[in-house]
């Protein structure tokens, strides 16, 4: 595959057309910490034009900015850094929502001082507080940047609602949303909202936490300490059924020569010059297969078999427990 995969648009920002989440390195995946090897997978992303690299202040929490600016400290201007701040991390995990002004600006500083750069080119409200309003919050990031230390500004698991009230105040890059052929649920309002606005869509776990890519194959292939044993799609109870669906889609890549994760990730694609997936990965391999993705061109057979293959209801299970639901979509 060619070493540059284009560029995309989000708001008036530009990017690798597809972007690499790194939570994974350094939490909820079963973490198996390789810092050789992340840092060698986030050289290559950059060497294949996969400039926007995702991190947040609560992955780890705190060890993955850290790793992410030890793996840029001498190649800043490749990248196109992205974090977020307003999840509280607590003693069991994800806690709630924190949006007030004073945080806002203490979480900046904070990030910046652990990705060792003096500014963060998109800076994410990683999660709505209801307790503050959203002006509030966004009145905060404006003035950050005013002062140079943000360039763009984006929100992540909102409503449409929300992102046209936080739109209002500053212009909003980017939203961050779950979206892949098993998360649907930002089409019928929220990605309209952001196609109306000029809003870019970065959709995290394109490839369904991993399951699109067929690679795992009964609940007992994950981890005792990974994320996706909570999550009711990995159940025992939905597993089996969901899987099926992903055996529907290798049929359909098989034909095209290439893996079922490929194929997921260029419908992500497919959605629109403004979408920007961000597959996470480790790996210099599989960030390579993800990267391919980009040259897969699906034509409108294509995509009509594939909804037929996946449809939006035939997905089994809640996408969170109710302890994390509580928080996205406010």
């Amino acid at each position: 595959m060619s070493d540059l995969i284009g560029t995309r648009k989000l708001g008036e920002l530009t990017v690798g057309a597809q972007g690499l989440g790194c939570m994974g390195m350094s939490s909820a995946y079963g973490v198996r910490e390789n810092e050789d090897e992340s840092i060698a997978t986030i050289h290559r992303a950059l060497d294949l034009g996969v400039t926007l690299l995702d991190t947040a202040n609560v992955y780890g929490p705190e060890t993955n900015e850290r790793l992410v600016g030890r793996a840029i400290a001498d190649r800043r201007d490749k990248v196109v850094l992205a974090t977020k701040f307003g999840i509280i991390w607590g003693e069991q995990g994800p806690a709630g929502a924190r949006g007030d002004a004073a945080y806002v600006k203490q979480c900046c500083d904070e990030s910046l001082a652990r990705l060792g750069v003096d500014h963060i080119d998109l800076y994410y409200q990683h999660r709505v507080d209801p307790a503050v309003p959203v002006e509030e919050t966004w009145g905060a990031l404006s003035e950050l940047v005013q002062a140079g230390k943000v360039r763009y500004l984006g929100i992540s698991e909102a409503s449409a609602a929300t992102i046209r009230r936080a739109h209002a105040v500053h212009p909003v890059t980017a939203l961050q949303s779950e979206w892949s052929l098993w998360t649907r649920g930002i089409e019928d309002e929220i990605a309209p909202a952001c196609a109306e606005l000029g809003i870019g869509i970065v959709p995290f776990s394109p490839l369904g936490r991993g399951f699109l890519t067929g690679a795992l194959t009964s609940p007992a292939d994950l981890p005792a300490d990974d994320l996706r044993r909570r999550l009711p799609r990995f159940s025992d109870a939905n597993f089996d059924r969901n899987l099926a669906i992903v055996e529907a889609l290798r049929t359909l890549a098989d034909e095209k020569g290439v893996t079922p994760g490929q194929l997921a990730l260029a419908w992500v694609q497919s959605r629109g010059d403004h979408v920007v997936p961000i597959p996470g990965t480790k790996r210099r391999t599989y960030l390579e297969q993800n990267a391919a993705a980009t040259e897969i061109a699906l034509t409108p057979e294509d995509l009509a078999r594939i909804e037929a293959a996946a449809p939006a209801d035939a997905i089994a299970g809640a996408r969170y427990p109710e302890d994390l639901a509580r928080t996205a979509g406010r």
